[in-house]
């Protein structure tokens, strides 16, 4: 891993947005920085009044566990509490972290989307941290050698293919296997008000999918590692020893604005609450903005000239995008950073109009899904996690009947998640 300062970014920006709207031509500077901003007071407070804590905050709950124990912290610059490093925070509270252990991004977050990352000392801690997303994704034992408990503290987004969840699954295997306890410090979703998209097929599994859920499932870290035990779903189903200090004054409903950026490319709120449905156009031959400081929030190509007047022109940033596709390139497309995102929590569904709309308008059809034309294409089974989608958008097939397509595995999930429910 290589050596960099840590830098927080400040609260997330919110849903009313200044950007320009759709059909006007404008350049982006990749290298201007983010303009959206809006006011966002008590956005985290419930009805009741009394504000949301996460699990991290609420120290008087777990503190007394850790005494006496050696700590392995899987954590990312999303694991603060106020604006302090957790793993700084339980430094100096005396807690004996002996290991740290970073996912995508790295611990420091400085590594771009799915760039490995290597195992390092920190610098600022002096503490050996382990990559688990580079020569691999699971604990040696090893690794735990020295460890009695983990604690897992990363705040999720809520969608299947972010892949922080799977790095808890392997986690729990690691301390399954080894008689390893796993303390999850949970977070809130700020996805957590609907549960759409079709249901994995394991013949999609892959590393940014590995079980039966839909795209937005619908659960907290938390919520989801109990899923894991009860399914069934760990390797050898085997079962994790878990303890998950759980929010307080939450519920699913509830809008959460998080207080640092999850990943390099998940910077403003609203291209949080537009991932569910913009990660798609990763499996499609279109840029989704990575090469501008507007990822996940606009899309397009050179080939849609004349189709679109908005444009942009994706540039190679470190940490976020090297090689962007068609970089340096003028795309044409939509612009959807003004979109309101209310209308999610409205329609309790992802926006599949976007993608059958740019394969409409697209002149080289052949090309929409094909992957084999840049490295920075994947494929659309692995993203939507079924193998008809593709064929579904070429026929023209309308977004009801794909819906339906969906059930009854959707149907099903929703009832079985029930089972895990931490929060209302």
């Amino acid at each position: 891993m290589k050596k960099i300062t840590f830098i927080f970014t400040s609260l997330l920006t919110v849903f009313a947005l200044t950007a320009c709207g759709q059909g006007v031509k404008v350049k982006l500077n990749p290298n201007v920085p983010n303009p959206y901003k809006v006011k966002a007071e008590n956005i985290d407070k419930p009805k009741s009044g009394k504000k949301l804590l996460t699990g991290v905050e609420q120290t008087q709950k777990y503190l007394p566990l850790l005494k006496g124990k050696r700590i392995g912290m899987v954590v990312n610059p999303t694991s603060i509490i106020g604006n302090v490093t957790v793993v700084d925070s339980l430094l100096k509270r005396g807690v004996n972290i002996v290991k740290i252990f970073g996912p995508e991004h790295g611990f420091r977050g400085d590594a771009s989307a799915g760039v490995s990352v290597d195992d390092a000392v920190d610098a600022k801690t002096g503490i050996k941290a382990i990559s688990l997303y580079g020569k691999h994704s699971t604990p040696t034992k090893e690794d735990l050698a020295d460890v009695d408990i983990m604690i897992f503290d990363i705040q999720d987004v809520g969608v299947r293919f972010y892949t922080y969840m799977n790095t808890l699954q392997h986690v729990m295997e690691a301390c399954a296997r080894d008689g390893k306890e796993v303390m999850i410090l949970d977070r809130p979703n700020p996805n957590g008000f609907y549960i759409d998209g079709p249901v994995l097929d394991p013949k999609f599994k892959s590393g940014i999918g590995l079980q039966p859920i839909p795209i937005v499932h619908g659960l907290t870290l938390g919520e989801y590692a109990q899923m894991l035990n009860g399914e069934g779903w760990l390797k050898d189903k085997m079962k994790c020893k878990i303890t998950v200090i759980k929010n307080a004054n939450y519920t699913h409903d509830m809008p959460y604005i998080l207080p640092v950026k999850p990943s390099p490319n998940l910077n403003t709120n609203q291209s949080i609450l537009l991932y569910p449905t913009t990660c798609l156009f990763e499996g499609t031959y279109l840029n989704h903005g990575r090469g501008t400081m507007y990822p996940f929030t606009i899309v397009g190509a050179p080939y849609l000239k004349g189709k679109y007047e908005f444009s942009f022109t994706p540039k190679s940033i470190k940490g976020m995008s090297e090689t962007p596709l068609f970089m340096n390139e003028v795309c044409y497309g939509l612009d959807l950073r003004n979109f309101d995102t209310n209308t999610f929590r409205k329609t309790k569904q992802i926006n599949l109009s976007w993608i059958m709309e740019l394969y409409k308008a697209s002149p080289r059809k052949a090309d929409f899904f094909n992957n084999k034309l840049s490295a920075e294409v994947g494929t659309i089974e692995a993203r939507i996690g079924v193998g008809n989608f593709r064929q579904q958008i070429i026929d023209g097939v309308s977004e009801k009947e794909i819906r339906a397509s969906w059930e009854p595995g959707l149907s099903q999930y929703k009832e079985m998640r029930k089972k895990y429910l931490l929060y209302p």
